[in-house]
């Protein structure tokens, strides 16, 4: 994005987190990314540089901001290394995010300066093995007995679980409700009756571990709750539509490092008496990556423009995620195309933007599910 575009603060920040990028997280993306290891150092780093914080209120320990330098903040990440952005996004957009926007004014207080600060990882605990992208039909439990809540379930493919402190942790506390029953609980992953068991084996995003969490008659003090009766099913739908934002973004940043990194590799690689970068078919390629890439820029910057002026932006955020996967993919693809059988293998980066890309069409909302948000959300408005 030209800077022109940008305000002075917003530059700042970008400049600012393009070099901790390109200087500490890519360097060790790659060893992250074959150890499958958390990124704790680059979590540290972040952490100093204030970046956990972002969008947070300051008496609350954050670091203030806007929706729109989070997503440049995200994309910065993701450039450098993907897994690490799955790491914040799921920490800052979800987690934190969640308590900021729904939590009382005491569960601010109590839980967001740890967050805020990353002395303390957050996760957000709603997928089970029976309900994915179907949020409305998760299982786990949470029955209200003496002053707390008693969870039963199981949830699965939490990003940050294993390394967690905090989860907040969608719940139903009357199944015949369906949607309505669904309570947001903040639970403290040292709380009894609770067991987490990393996952192994992911194709991409290594570096971001996942895990299943198992709640056996864990007892979550009632005042944990966040919102009103029949709140959290709502209040989940409006986080996960915020932290599309973050995700497309995300996408935007993946794609500039397979941009950058084809672009680099056929101005060096040499064929047929010239350097590939010569040949029409390299110079189309690199020419429609550029373009979508900037498309997907704009619009997430759009849709976070919206948010921050208070404006209906949950259509827009559902194609910036849309479009950003998208686009992460098929930039991905060609840049592995271009370059040949070397971008079939390690270590050159391509291959693994190439495996860290798919997981964006699939979680927070599949490709699928952001078209049934955008058609239902502009035929439910046709006449407004």
């Amino acid at each position: 994005m030209s800077d022109l575009l940008l305000s002075e603060d917003e530059i700042l920040l970008k400049n600012t987190v393009s070099d901790y990028s390109k200087n500490e997280l890519a360097p060790r993306a790659a060893g992250y990314d074959e150890s499958a290891l958390f990124p704790w150092d680059n979590v540290s780093g972040i952490g100093d540089l204030g970046l956990f914080g972002l969008t947070i209120p300051e008496e609350y320990g954050g670091s203030g901001g806007t929706t729109r330098q989070l997503a440049i903040a995200a994309e910065e990440i993701a450039k450098g290394c993907a897994a690490t952005s799955v790491v914040y996004i799921a920490h800052l957009s979800l987690c934190t995010q969640f308590i900021n926007m729904f939590g009382s004014e005491e569960q601010k207080r109590n839980f967001l300066p740890d967050l805020a600060s990353g002395k303390k990882i957050g996760a957000f605990a709603l997928s089970e093995p029976g309900a994915g992208s179907d949020a409305a039909a998760i299982k786990t439990s949470a029955v209200r007995s003496n002053g707390h809540y008693v969870v039963n379930g199981v949830k699965t493919w939490i990003s940050n679980a294993p390394e967690a402190s905090i989860f907040v942790t969608l719940a139903t506390s009357d199944t015949s409700k369906k949607h309505k029953g669904i309570e947001a609980l903040i639970v403290e992953s040292d709380t009894e009756g609770i067991v987490t068991n990393q996952l192994h084996g992911k194709m991409g995003v290594r570096a971001s571990t996942v895990g299943e969490i198992i709640f056996d008659n864990a007892l979550v003090p009632a005042k944990n709750r966040m919102g009103g009766d029949e709140q959290g099913f709502k209040q989940t739908m409006e986080v996960l539509n915020a932290s599309r934002i973050s995700i497309g973004a995300q996408c935007v940043g993946i794609a500039q490092a397979a941009l950058e990194a084809a672009v680099d590799y056929a101005l060096h690689r040499e064929a047929f008496g010239g350097t590939i970068s010569d040949l029409q078919g390299i110079q189309w390629m690199i020419a429609e990556m550029a373009t979508e890439i900037e498309a997907a820029r704009q619009l997430v910057m759009r849709s976070a423009s919206l948010r921050d002026a208070n404006l209906p932006f949950a259509t827009e955020a559902a194609m910036s995620k849309l479009y950003g996967s998208r686009v992460a993919m098929e930039s991905a693809h060609k840049a592995v195309q271009i370059h040949g059988g070397t971008g079939y293998f390690a270590p050159t980066p391509v291959e693994r933007y190439f495996r860290d890309a798919r997981v964006t069409e699939i979680y927070e909302g599949t490709s699928e599910i952001q078209k049934l948000v955008i058609a239902r959300n502009i035929l439910k408005n046709k006449d407004n």
